[in-house]
């Protein structure tokens, strides 16, 4: 257990998050360049190796071993994995902000080394090398941000710049302030994508038989725009893994030719059912892979397998009957239970279920639910571009096992935006209204392509709860901002509020600890009335509707403070409206 907890915390305190926000135009500086430029190395970038990794690797260490075995002691060093990776972090900073004081010249990285490692080390010094002569340069570049966006303004060129997550391997992508592109949507999923689906698609699939004890027979997955052009498709890739389909490239431009189907005997799991659901984004940007997920739906649906190896083609074939005896055509009957990608109708954004729990309007999961399908049931598939088919979506939903969504960079998480909530926490919330109960709910996490990660949104909630919004360091970043900063605070509680309506993700003690961070301290009441007092009222808000609706059993005491806080909050709004 002891080890256990102890590889918990290691893995809270060595997750990567944000220190304040980035101010328009501003490159980072002194401390904070050196910091970036340390996370901008924490993974490999191209054949540059992974400056923690080559440091680990120089030292004498098997990194993944640290990484797997945080909390293991290693007796002959008298510390544990975790304490290990503690030091190997100290010693990256300190030899990057050593570089930095040597106004980052490459001829002085051997010496540096040697400094701090007390020996030479050929992949350690090549990751430096990468990071003082071209990170620095390109982070320096943000300045063009604000250039370039005047240029714009003034019907100027603006330089074109690719697209993806810096902090995934992805620093090449710099600087920022440019026209970004994507990538060739024919190319999607590419190789590389497809190694990282395949490891999502088994880690879903192992953490769900720990759980469970069998394989989930349909699984709703969460698909964006905008993970799809960082990754190259990754998500896309799992979808097809998990039905056991795999794509064919073309030799030379890498771009997808065609589907083959994976045997049961490589696939080595059931073909799952995967229904779903699409941002507009993603609808615009890539009909392509619409057209590429529906043709895999139906050479797995068409396949003559046992129901027990191929799970979409035992609902299609069961669902295709009920609908015939519901009175449609067979073709027909067959096209609605063939249906398995749905988004809003054209020309539309969203998922509804944000907008009424901002507006309040809303009692139950059944409310959220409805919400969900109204702005969800469009089916989109090679022959029907946003079929308006409620009830087919209401039926897809009401048969999940499993709902899914990917991360692939904690550059930001699942409580920065109240889209998350209502693209996913929506799906589990109308899983429960027209099943009965909540389904098991998955975050993946691929931040780090190479070591895949599968987290309950339980787990993840808590996991962004103490290692981001409870630190006192993130908290102290956003201060520096003021009004925005506050402004920042508080939509963030109304998200976190947002999670626990829709997936029921909070537990009291967070929300206590929540209240006491957020409202109940001095200090930051204080702060709040002199840069944003409307944040505050926001925040006091939010937390007694979670009382309110029965989502948090906070004593008396803390209710009558929280009350106390909101009426005299709004009284000094009044007065200064009344000024």
């Amino acid at each position: 257990f002891l080890e256990d907890l102890h590889g918990y915390l290691s893995e809270l305190k060595d997750t990567q998050i944000r220190d304040g926000l980035h101010i328009f135009g501003e490159p980072p500086l002194d401390g904070r360049l050196v910091e970036m430029l340390v996370a901008l190395t924490r993974l490999a970038n191209g054949p540059v190796p992974s400056l923690r990794q080559a440091t680990a690797e120089a030292l004498g260490y098997d990194y993944d071993e640290l990484l797997a075995e945080r909390g293991k002691l290693n007796l002959s060093l008298g510390k544990t994995g975790g304490q290990l990776l503690d030091e190997i972090n100290v010693l990256v900073l300190k030899m990057m902000a050593e570089l930095s004081q040597k106004d980052f010249n490459p001829e002085e990285i051997p010496a540096v080394c040697r400094q701090y490692l007390n020996r030479t080390a050929e992949s350690v010094e090549q990751a430096l090398c990468y990071a003082a002569i071209t990170l620095v340069e390109k982070l320096n570049g943000t300045t063009d941000e604000l250039a370039n966006t005047l240029s714009a303004l003034s019907g100027g060129y603006t330089p074109p710049g690719p697209s993806g997550a810096p902090t995934r391997g992805m620093a090449d992508i710099l600087p920022t302030g440019r026209n970004f592109y994507s990538v060739d949507p024919q190319a999607i999923p590419s190789p590389a994508a497809w190694k990282v689906g395949v490891s999502l698609g088994d880690a879903l699939l192992a953490r769900y038989l720990a759980d469970e004890g069998k394989y989930p027979e349909s699984i709703g997955m969460i698909i964006w725009g905008s993970g799809t052009m960082r990754t190259k498709g990754d998500d896309i890739a799992e979808v097809l893994y998990l039905m056991g389909i795999k794509p064919v490239w073309e030799e030379k431009s890498g771009r997808v030719k065609g589907l083959k189907v994976i045997s049961l005997e490589e696939l080595g799991h059931p073909r799952i059912d995967v229904t779903l659901r699409v941002s507009g984004f993603f609808r615009d940007a890539f009909p392509n892979l619409v057209a590429l997920l529906d043709e895999a739906v139906e050479m797995t649906a068409d396949r003559e397998e046992k129901d027990d190896d191929n799970y979409l083609a035992k609902h299609v074939r069961q669902e295709t009957e009920e609908n015939i005896r519901a009175g449609l055509d067979k073709e027909t009957a067959r096209e609605y239970a063939g249906f398995r990608i749905f988004g809003c109708r054209p020309g539309a954004y969203g998922a509804g279920v944000s907008n009424v729990i901002e507006a309040k309007n809303w009692q139950d999961e059944k409310d959220l639910g409805e919400v969900y399908v109204t702005w969800g049931g469009y089916a989109y598939s090679r022959k029907s571009y946003g079929k308006t088919v409620p009830e087919v979506f209401r039926k897809r939903l009401s048969k999940l096992d499993l709902t899914v969504k990917n991360e692939d960079t904690r550059e930001y998480d699942f409580l920065d935006s109240d889209d998350f909530y209502s693209f996913h926490g929506g799906m589990i919330a109308a899983v429960k209204a027209f099943k009965g109960k909540l389904p098991q709910s998955y975050s993946g996490d691929s931040s780090d392509p190479d070591r895949v990660k599968m987290r309950s949104t339980e787990e993840e909630t808590k996991h962004i709860f103490r290692s981001r919004v409870l630190n006192p360091k993130w908290i102290a970043g956003m201060q520096r901002h003021g009004y925005k900063g506050a402004g920042d605070m508080s939509a963030l509680v109304d998200n976190i509020f947002g999670w626990d309506a829709t997936a029921e993700v909070m537990e009291d003690w967070m929300y206590e600890r929540l209240a006491k961070t957020y409202a109940l301290d001095k200090q930051m009441q204080e702060w709040f009335k002199e840069v944003n007092p409307f944040a505050l009222q926001n925040i006091t808000e939010r937390l007694l509707e979670a009382v309110k609706r029965g989502m948090w059993e906070a004593g008396p005491e803390m209710v009558a403070e929280l009350q106390g806080i909101y009426l005299d909050i709004e009284g000094e709004l009044e007065g200064l409206s009344d000024n």
